[in-house]
């Protein structure tokens, strides 16, 4: 079982409801800080935010469908960038990986790399593809040079991360890339999970919620 301090450390705190206000990311600002998360996780349209010494902040790009132009995507993280992202969160592509088109692939995630110095983590949408597409996938992340693979957005209806995803990434990326489990992780029982399974980041909105039932 991991601590309460460590898994806080493996938090972005995320915030990613389109009717979000700038209070409310204020709020998750502070509740972050107050928490000791690694990030905060919010909309590219929310930058700039100022966050305390030693919190990071990510943002997503192509979120939450994917299905825009390669470009457009690179578009959007060098802007990030710009407004003060340190991550970024990509969505591919799902139809590349549903087709097998696995170049293609492995093309649009090497040109928003491109555009992102810092950390580039690549949400695979691992609940709407097969256990083939998601170790393909994955495998099409490393080679483009993203630093983590993500299994989810949460906003997806085929759902969030799963232990078995989780597991079947974290052996495919045999720890070269970090893994992000994100998306209807609500207990401190999951979290745990999702830990012990190979986890090294979790995407979370519940964070205070979770961290509260650790000790």
């Amino acid at each position: 079982m991991s601590d309460k301090t460590t898994v806080a450390r493996m938090i972005d705190h995320t915030l990613l409801k389109p009717e979000a206000t700038a209070a409310d990311v204020a709020e998750l600002v502070s509740e972050a800080a107050r928490l000791g998360t690694y990030s905060v996780c919010i909309s590219p349209s929310q930058l700039p935010v100022s966050v305390p010494e030693g919190l990071h902040i990510a943002t997503v790009v192509g979120f939450p469908s994917g299905a825009v132009h390669p470009s457009v995507k690179a578009f959007e993280a060098a802007q990030a960038v710009r407004d003060g992202a340190e991550e970024i969160d990509m969505v591919i592509n799902i139809a590349l990986a549903k087709d097998g088109r696995w170049s293609e692939l492995e093309a649009e995630i090497a040109e928003v790399r491109a555009a992102v110095p810092g950390v580039l983590k690549v949400i695979i949408e691992s609940a709407a593809l097969n256990d083939d597409q998601i170790i393909e996938s994955c495998r099409a992340a490393e080679a483009s040079g993203a630093d983590f693979v993500k299994t989810s957005t949460g906003f997806h209806p085929a759902g969030g991360a799963s232990v078995h995803a989780v597991s079947l990434m974290a052996q495919t990326v045999g720890g070269r890339l970090g893994v992000k489990a994100s998306g209807g992780i609500r207990t401190a029982e999951a979290a745990q999970e999702m830990i012990k399974a190979g986890a090294t980041r979790l995407g979370l909105s519940a964070s205070a919620a979770i961290l509260g039932e650790l000790s």
